[in-house]
């Protein structure tokens, strides 16, 4: 039997759910089908948001041949034989057959490539479907050739909607008197996915007593449906997302939300290892030497997290989270040794200072390596004056200490020894 989900595709746009903001009255696509117009355009938004219901709509609606491609499957030569279908057919038909490519983002780029001469000729209109950026996944000229359009995420009435046009149209659900009493924990589960949802419907109804009336509760999707999984793409853009908004929550000392989007990417699976790495550079570009201490904590939260793993090590990047979140900040190291190397790139190599040159030979001594080198211990607190630095950038400064209790002693210190000869606030 088909699914329930493939049962309850829209056969007119209409009767299609969601996206006013492209298809509602005075949208930009409704108003193009109202001209007899449609561009070639990727669909990018989450899975399960009526994408490639749209494009089978938008073809129908202006009497379209329409040929479809999955990117899974299809290689370049599926991509030309259809093209060279689809033009031989448009000789016949009143407006250029479209070419649906679900999942675009899988295509790499030789089939993109082949696309790119049948869409400039207008031969096809080309619509392609995606769940991934389309900056990131489409070539730029394929994409400079497309108008891109967001679907968003399904809102609840938008799912409400979509069961309850199922209990009230599909033969299936009618004659089992389905009725949806609590809807919290099955839209919940859904994840704002209309596909998923259907699918979970109809298994609860596959699930239950045949020929009886059907009452969905919370209960009921409770022991029926497995335990929530988090919708998480450990690929794509999500991935990027959650670990960017992780670490500027600890950046921005949110010890609440930094545990959040932790616990976000814990459930949806992804390397606790990646986890850990991130941590162990924030803590030396974000913390810094505010508190020296954390690169040490977040070192090792990566070395417990390779030898202890998962569920246990969700303790430890707990703990080390907390800690990096409310740690002082300071990217005064982050920004001195990005300085530095800016420097040398626009100076080049600079001869190093005959005095901090390494003499292992007769020769290098007589050219004067190593001479004058004044070895720090010898001398009165174990500090002399002397350049370091190559002659042409004598007093150049490069870290600039912050204001942190930490780095405040520290350029005590250093004014100390160093007196005068370099500005230590100096931007």
């Amino acid at each position: 039997m088909t699914p329930l989900a493939e049962r309850m595709r829209p056969a007119m746009l209409s009767e299609y759910i969601g996206q006013e903001h492209l298809v509602g009255q005075g949208a930009p696509l409704r108003m193009a089908l109202e001209q007899g117009l449609l561009p070639s355009l990727i669909l990018w938004g989450p899975p399960g948001v009526g994408k490639t219901t749209l494009a089978l709509l938008l073809s129908k609606s202006l009497n379209r041949p329409f040929f479809e491609l999955s990117a899974v499957s299809a290689g370049v030569k599926d991509v030309r034989e259809v093209i060279e279908s689809a033009n031989k057919q448009g000789m016949f038909a009143k407006g250029k057959p479209v070419l649906f490519i679900d999942e675009i983002h899988r295509f790499n780029k030789s089939q993109q490539d082949a696309l790119l001469g049948a869409v400039e000729k207008g031969v096809i209109t080309l619509i392609g479907a995606t769940t991934e950026n389309p900056s990131f996944e489409v070539i730029p000229a394929l994409l400079s050739r497309c108008q891109v359009y967001t679907l968003r995420e399904l809102t609840r009435n938008d799912l409400l909607a979509v069961v309850n046009r199922a209990l009230t149209i599909d033969p299936a659900m009618v004659s089992r008197q389905v009725t949806l009493a609590e809807p919290d924990l099955l839209l919940r589960y859904s994840s704002g996915d209309a596909r998923r949802l259907l699918n979970m419907l109809e298994l609860l109804v596959m699930r239950t007593k045949p020929g009886e009336p059907l009452e969905i509760t919370d209960v009921l999707v409770q022991l029926a449906l497995p335990a929530l999984m988090a919708a998480y793409d450990k690929q794509g853009e999500q991935h990027y997302d959650l670990i960017s908004a992780f670490i500027k929550s600890m950046r921005g000392s949110d010890p609440n939300a930094a545990l959040y989007y932790l616990a976000r990417m814990l459930v949806g699976g992804e390397d606790i290892l990646f986890i850990a790495r991130r941590m162990v550079i924030f803590a030396a570009e974000d913390v810094g030497l505010a508190n020296p201490n954390a690169l040490l904590l977040a070192q090792a939260c990566l070395q417990s997290c390779h030898q202890i793993g998962m569920p246990e090590a969700r303790i430890v990047l707990g703990e080390v989270v907390v800690y990096l979140a409310c740690a002082p900040k300071s990217n005064s190291g982050y920004l001195a040794i990005d300085k530095a190397m800016a420097e040398v790139r626009q100076s080049g190599d600079l001869a190093v200072p005959l005095h901090l040159r390494n003499a292992p030979t007769k020769l290098m001594k007589e050219l004067g390596y190593g001479a004058e080198y004044a070895y720090a211990h010898n001398h009165p607190g174990h500090f002399v004056l002397k350049n370091y630095l190559p002659e042409q950038l004598e007093s150049r400064v490069f870290y600039q200490p912050a204001q942190n209790k930490h780095e405040l002693e520290m350029l005590q210190r250093l004014r100390g020894w160093w007196g005068d000869f370099y500005d230590w606030t100096s931007k």
